[in-house]
Formats: C-alpha cells, sequence, structure tokens
C-alpha cells in the first residue's frame, strides 16, 4: 500500500495497529478510529481518511469533544454555547479560565455522522422547522435529547446581519426556554463619501460607525461572560487570547499555502477541511487545538519537502465554496480527478491574523464585522476569486446548502465574478446524505473536471 494513499476505516485498524506496535504515542483523547463508530458514528464508515498519526490525532480530537465539555462541567467550569458568528464571542470566552466555549451549530454535522440515525431533523419537524430550513436546524433536536452536548450554562448568539434560517431556528430555541444573550451586528456597506472608513481583516472596509456599533454589542458580550464567570474579561486576558489565536491562524495559513499549493496534494481534502474548522473555537480546548495544528502542519512539510502526495500530480486544482452537509463528498472530488486548492467555508475572518496593534475590543469588532456572511455577495465573490487566482485554481466549485436562505442569490454572485476570471465553475447541492444523488454528482464533478482539463489543453 501506497504510505500516503488515503484509507478506509477498516484499513485504519491495521495501520492503527502497525503504528502502536512502532511506538505511537498518544494524548488521553486517542484510540483507534473504529471506537467512534460503536458511538454512533457511522458515517466514518464510509470515509477515506489521511493515514498519518497527525490526521489520527485530528480525528480523535474532533470525535471526542462532547467528552471534553461533560468534564469541563465536572471540573467546575461554566459551559458556553456560542452560536452563528463563528470565531469571535468563542474566542473572548476561552480567555477566561472559569469558561468553555463551543458550538452548537456544529450539530448540522451530527446527521451525516450518524447517517440520520439520532432523529434530529424529525424533532426539528415536530417543532416547525421542517426541511426548508438549513441543516443547522438539527441542532434543536440536539436540545431536545441532550444526547450530543451537554445544555450550555449561557447561549450567546449573533442576530442582525446573519443567516435568516440560522435567526429563526435560535428564536425557535429560545421559546423551548433556553435563554439567550443576543448581540447584533450590521449588514456591512462601503463607507460613504466624507464618512470614516475603517479596513478590516480580510481586505474589506466599513464605515467607522459600524466598528463602533459591534464593538459596543460585544461589550454587552463580555458584561455576560464576566458575570458567568465570576471573573474579569480585562484587556491583558483577551490581549493573550488573541495572540494564541493568531499562532493558530498562522499555522492554519501556512498548512493551507503549503496544501494548495504544492505540486502534490500532501493532506487530502476532508482533513484539511476538519483543520480550518478547530480556528472556529479550538474544539473547546484551545491549547490542545494549537497542538493538533502543530502536528498536522509538520507532517505536510514533510511530504511537500519530500515531494510525496496523497494524489496524482496531475490532479485538476479546485477552489471549494462552503462546507458540504455530508463529508463524504469531499472525498469524491478526489476520486473523480479533483484536488482541492483553495477553500471559502463561510468563515474566513476566522482564518486572518487579528490585528495586535489595536485595542482588543476593536480588534475583535473589526474581525467580527469581516465575517463573509455580513456583507454584500459582492464582497464575498471578490476574494473568493482573489483567493482563487492566487492559489492557482484551474475551476470552483460552490456547494450549496439545502435549504439556507443565503444560498439562493450568492452562489450566481460568486459564479459571475468566477466566469469573469475563464475559469469554469459548477454548483451542486450535497444533502446530509448523499447516497441517493451520489450518480448526479458524479456527473456534475467529473463535467467539471474534464472542462478544466480541456481548458488546460487548449
Amino acid at each position: 500500500m501506497n504510505g500516503l494513499a488515503s484509507i478506509t476505516l477498516e484499513q485504519w485498524d491495521r495501520r492503527y495497529e502497525e503504528l502502536r506496535a512502532a511506538g505511537l504515542r498518544e494524548p488521553e483523547y486517542g484510540g483507534p478510529l473504529r471506537r467512534h463508530v460503536e458511538d454512533g458514528d457511522r458515517r466514518l464508515l464510509r470515509l477515506r481518511f489521511d493515514p498519518s498519526p497527525a490526521a489520527l490525532r485530528l480525528w480523535n480530537f474532533l470525535l471526542t469533544e462532547e467528552d471534553r465539555l461533560r468534564k469541563a462541567r465536572r471540573d467546575g467550569k461554566k459551559l458556553v454555547g456560542v452560536m452563528k458568528d463563528l470565531g469571535t464571542t468563542a474566542l473572548m470566552t476561552h480567555c477566561v479560565p472559569e469558561l468553555v466555549a463551543f458550538y452548537p451549530d456544529g450539530a448540522w454535522w451530527i446527521p451525516c455522522v450518524m447517517e440520520m440515525r439520532a432523529g434530529l431533523f424529525s424533532i426539528a419537524d415536530s417543532l416547525g422547522i421542517n426541511d426548508s430550513f438549513c441543516p443547522v436546524r438539527a441542532m434543536l433536536g440536539a436540545f431536545v435529547t441532550g444526547a450530543h452536548f451537554p445544555i450550555p450554562d449561557m447561549l450567546v448568539c449573533s442576530a442582525g446581519a446573519t443567516c435568516d434560517d440560522f435567526s429563526a431556528i435560535a428564536q425557535r430555541l429560545e421559546g423551548l426556554g433556553h435563554a439567550i444573550l443576543w448581540w447584533e451586528i450590521p449588514h456591512r456597506r462601503k463607507p460613504e463619501s466624507g464618512e470614516g472608513r475603517v479596513e478590516l481583516p480580510g481586505g474589506f472596509v466599513a464605515p467607522a460607525e459600524q466598528v463602533a456599533v459591534v464593538r459596543a454589542e460585544l461589550d454587552r458580550v463580555r458584561e455576560g461572560l464576566q458575570s458567568l464567570a465570576g471573573s474579569r474579561l480585562d484587556d491583558a486576558r483577551l490581549a493573550a487570547g488573541i495572540r494564541k489565536a493568531n499562532q493558530a491562524r498562522g499555522l492554519l495559513a501556512d498548512l493551507r499555502r503549503q496544501a494548495f499549493t504544492a505540486a502534490r496534494c500532501p493532506m487530502p481534502a476532508l482533513e484539511m477541511l476538519v483543520a480550518e474548522m478547530l480556528a472556529i473555537h479550538f474544539c473547546s480546548d484551545f491549547d490542545e487545538s494549537l497542538r493538533v495544528l502543530s502536528d498536522l502542519h509538520e507532517e505536510v512539510s514533510a511530504r511537500v519537502l519530500s515531494g510525496k502526495g496523497t494524489l496524482p500530480a496531475d490532479a485538476v486544482r479546485v477552489y471549494w465554496v462552503n462546507p458540504v452537509a455530508d463529508l463524504q463528498v469531499m472525498n469524491l472530488l478526489e476520486s473523480c480527478g479533483g484536488r482541492v486548492c483553495g477553500t471559502e467555508y463561510l468563515f474566513s475572518h476566522a482564518l486572518d491574523p487579528i490585528p495586535e496593534d489595536l485595542g482588543p475590543m476593536e480588534a475583535l469588532a473589526r474581525m467580527a464585522l469581516a465575517d463573509p456572511m455580513v456583507g454584500p455577495a459582492s464582497d464575498r465573490a471578490e476574494r473568493i476569486c482573489r483567493d482563487a487566482v492566487g492559489f492557482g485554481a484551474e475551476a470552483v466549485l460552490v456547494s450549496r446548502i439545502p435549504g439556507a436562505s443565503h444560498c439562493a442569490l450568492e452562489g450566481e454572485a460568486i459564479a459571475e465574478g468566477v466566469r469573469r476570471l475563464g475559469l469554469p465553475v459548477a454548483e451542486i447541492e450535497v444533502p446530509s446524505l448523499s447516497d441517493a444523488c451520489r450518480p448526479r454528482l458524479v456527473t456534475r464533478l467529473g463535467g467539471l473536471i474534464e472542462t478544466a482539463l480541456r481548458r488546460r489543453g487548449s
């Protein structure tokens, strides 16, 4: 077996024993991947994985978050469910030693990972949130059952210029008796003539007035966190947290650069997606997430240096837009002859460096307002096009999220920008389980790859 070829879970069983015999050292949450299937994560049986110890640690870290949350509660820490803003309030929470943050939003992947056996969509249906809504509606079912994460001691959620689906689902959650600390973020706009302007991480600009509004809203969140913890969340703690977050973002930036630009793909798309997700909330353990990313970065750097890759050197370079509801589709692209060479998974602001030369609350406000989801679709399309060119993409794939209100129009805005670059672009819709539509997906992905190959040869 090629040591870099992606492997099945069954092959991982043998690989794990080989690594242990060779002296593998694991963190306390380590162990064989198969044990997660016994916990109900049956989709693992259908995925293909990178065979490295670094990837094993990454997957085990991801799949043991619930254990960490329950241990944190036993240790007397308060749990904060941070919703929708993807990066900002999670970072603030982790700056307080008495608190631990996690995203209940992540429940949107449970129907995929557990192959619909958890019944979360049925519960959402019974609460009036049917399949006309984004799959994040699974979060409602997770709160009702209490089986997938501990019920948080506090909920924080952004409102205003956010996903309409999520706002409706969160309001339904509050109607079930779960109190929410709402904070508002305005729709980002370009400054008018003569109006003060502020540059945001990622290259966007916004009126200074809007930044001030967000800063005031985040101050309310800070007060709520301090009250829950019974300790101060002062600027010194926030500044230290920002520095640590920038370490993670720096590791991810170089990891992405190497993975997306190397002559041969050094890490499969699925593991890269999971790695990027760590930047949002550090999987409930700030320090361990840094160690997980460091291991992955070391593995990728070694592969790039040696010229080794997980895919053929001629794989078509595809820029991927939006996260998929079914993780298996990341494998599917690679089996069709593509490789991911750039991504925009709705949280690019959680990957950009946070300014360290500003007051912490000012820096966090600017980061929050840089969220691609709170501005015009044209802004997001502009960044995607800029990144696609920078990473040398040969094609762009937009994976629409079923029921998501923002996907109705933004996909076309992105596609228009990509077509102006002369790159082929395709849109696909990926349900939580894609098995039934796999032939259609293969046709769409195969067509995109063939178009890119013809363009390469012309």
